[in-house]
């Protein structure tokens, strides 16, 4: 059924107009619904100058025409996602999941999707508006517009004697050997339960392991890595944990009873310098996004903290052309 009037139609509504024909009339004329003809009128109308000066308003379909024109060529292409309403739908669940445009196109379950389409056009369409049950607070965390000041470094005072990170291997920049981690704890908000997280974070694979810890203290940081000691076996934990950066928190000063035995080797971050343990902290956002600011860890079960474990190690990542940090270091193993 036709739904655009035609340029044809066009020329015949002017010259009805011109005869007088009622719009009533003209609509049965051209079998038209009479908003239709109503609409077309109101669009096509211009302001005409008389030989005495004065102004008539009258039906132009050369005017009505161009502006058709240039209203087509404006819409712009149709949506690719048009007709697949239930690949939006799993978008907009996946986002709400915590997962950003770039992981849920690397997704194996997206595959069963008729749609394709690349990670700027999903931007776009959330830039657009086109999402119904997406919001701002729903996308993933955002990058800071406001640059951080370059803090000076210098020595932790009531930690001199243990090696600085000026000591650690060049080679472990590089994240060409598997073995070497970042450490750090998340605690939740003021006035709650003393409960924290203590993660670590392989640099080269950016595997994550999470551990509820009772405090932030350096005996629970001590017991918990001797507990995943006796867990994973002594021989494996040497293999696995070459090294550990950490920061000048207080619940690392006991880094004799970490290293117990030459498990593993430790060294610490300038204070104030975050960055020196860059993965731990990126995945720590990764944390907050299903734990955020001001939550209790008393409320979380190890079933939930494992979830946020898994998630984080299965989420496909772009600096790994899409596998996820277990594919990743199931490759590498294979290799």
């Amino acid at each position: 059924m036709r739904k655009h009037i035609t340029e044809k139609e066009r020329y015949q509504l002017e010259t009805y107009l011109k005869e007088g024909y009622p719009v009533i009339e003209i609509s049965k004329k051209m079998n038209r619904c009479p908003a239709t003809i109503y609409n077309e009128i109101k669009r096509g109308t211009i302001t005409l100058l008389n030989t005495d000066l004065t102004t008539r308003k009258e039906y132009c379909a050369d005017t009505a025409h161009e502006n058709y024109l240039k209203i087509q060529k404006n819409k712009g292409r149709p949506l690719k996602v048009g007709n697949d309403l239930a690949f939006i739908k799993y978008v907009e669940q996946k986002i709400k999941e915590h997962y950003s445009f770039y992981a849920v196109l690397h997704l194996k379950s997206t595959k069963n999707f008729r749609t394709k389409v690349c990670e700027r056009t999903l931007y776009n369409y959330y830039y657009n508006d086109l999402y119904l049950n997406l919001t701002e607070n729903d996308m993933p965390y955002k990058k800071s517009k406001h640059k951080k000041k370059q803090q000076k470094r210098t020595v932790a005072l009531h930690n001199t004697q243990s090696r600085s990170i000026e000591e650690r291997p060049k080679d472990v920049l590089k994240r060409k050997e598997y073995g070497h981690w970042e450490m750090d704890t998340v605690v939740g908000g003021k006035k709650k339960s003393k409960k924290v997280l203590l993660v670590l974070t392989e640099r080269m694979t950016r595997e994550e392991i999470i551990i509820k810890i009772a405090n932030k203290k350096a005996e629970s940081v001590v017991k918990a890595l001797n507990r995943l000691e006796r867990k994973i076996g002594k021989k494996r934990f040497r293999k696995k944990f070459k090294s550990i950066t950490m920061d000048n928190g207080v619940e690392f000063m006991d880094w004799e009873n970490i290293e117990k035995g030459n498990r593993t080797i430790t060294y610490f971050c300038h204070p104030f310098c975050s960055g020196e343990r860059g993965s731990n902290e990126n995945q720590n956002k990764f944390i907050r996004r299903f734990a955020p600011k001001g939550c209790d860890f008393k409320d979380y079960t190890e079933k939930e903290i494992q979830h946020i474990e898994d998630f984080i190690n299965n989420y496909p990542r772009r600096i790994f052309k899409g596998l996820s940090s277990r594919e990743y270091l199931s490759k590498i193993q294979l290799e």
